[in-house]
């Protein structure tokens, strides 16, 4: 079987070395261009792209991939299945079906929650307990796709995004393999999800990482866990962002502050109060300062108790 590897970020790098590893042909690699990066902007490969040179892989690196000329690459390369994982593009009905094999992809939920580009950090949110990865047959609609193989696995009590998309990836690179070593034999079976129950995943912009204090203390934590490294779950503190990492929450502190108050700082972190108990949070990211301890926050009087959090700056006049 002739694979043509489709991905872009970390995410994607498992499942390719997974695919090398256990001796898969894979005839070539799909990414996005090399992008600047970093305040100095230098022009930097992806992560896959850089596994697909050390390899010695054919890449392409289209802005968008389609037309005559890139399907006249893909044919060119002869593969027979397309596998995508965290590619970053839609792709046509035409590219889907460009190989004798068609188009697997692997998504990080167990379809049909949480289609879309965020399925990770929207399970920790939303407080899901299970998370996992599907192996589906892609569709022009997304992740609508017939089921071909469901890993699942628990969300630990404190673990954040960046964590589970760490153990997803793995996850789904042994998926992928199991999924393909059935395909082979033909015993993949296809199962058509029932898209009454889809749920959608939306992408995350800057109102989605913002931390509502007023929510409860168990709400909040999942908000920053959520977002913990990136984007990173931001409050303000007199007009400037301030990103929040390190959390937990309590059910047990009672307080009668304002949401957002910071009601004690002390070598674990400053203590929050939330719309019903507190947060504790040990690590803050100030804008235009690099990632610290509160405690080095509080020494640098960046903060201080009874301070209120996400509170509008005053205005001047």
């Amino acid at each position: 079987m002739r694979i043509l590897f489709w991905g872009t970020p970390e995410f994607a790098v498992p499942p390719l070395q997974a695919l090398l590893g256990e001796g898969f042909d894979v005839v070539g690699v799909v990414t996005q261009p090399d992008r600047p990066v970093g305040r100095t902007r230098v022009l930097t490969p992806p992560p896959v792209k850089e596994v697909a040179l050390r390899e010695g892989l054919p890449v392409l690196q289209p802005d968008r991939p389609r037309g005559e000329p890139f399907l006249a690459e893909l044919t060119a390369l002869g593969a027979d299945l397309n596998v995508v994982v965290a590619y970053g593009h839609i792709l046509s009905t035409a590219v889907i079906e460009s190989t004798r094999l068609g188009t697997i992809n692997i998504h990080a939920s167990i379809l049909p929650e949480l289609r879309g580009a965020a399925p990770i950090e929207t399970a920790i949110r939303r407080g899901f307990t299970e998370s996992g990865v599907t192996i589906m047959r892609m569709v022009l609609a997304m992740d609508a796709g017939p089921i071909l193989h469901v890993a699942r696995v628990p969300i630990l009590a404190d673990e954040t995004g960046g964590e589970l998309r760490n153990r997803l990836s793995e996850v789904g690179a042994q998926a992928l393999i199991e999924a393909l070593a059935l395909l082979d034999v033909g015993l993949l079976p296809e199962l058509e999800q029932d898209h009454a129950r889809a749920t959608i995943a939306p992408k995350i912009d800057r109102e989605h990482a913002r931390i509502d204090w007023r929510a409860p203390a168990p709400d909040v934590a999942n908000a920053i866990r959520a977002y913990d490294p990136r984007p990173g779950a931001f409050t303000t503190l007199h007009g400037v962002d301030v990103k929040c990492f390190g959390v937990r929450a309590s059910h047990m502190h009672t307080h009668v502050d304002a949401p957002g108050t910071v009601i004690a700082i002390d070598a674990d972190g400053m203590l929050v109060a939330c719309g019903e108990g507190t947060v504790r949070i040990s690590d803050v990211h100030p804008a235009g300062k690099r990632r610290q301890r509160v405690q080095e926050w509080l020494a640098g009087r960046g903060i201080a108790i009874d301070d209120i959090l996400g509170e509008a700056p005053p205005v001047r006049t």
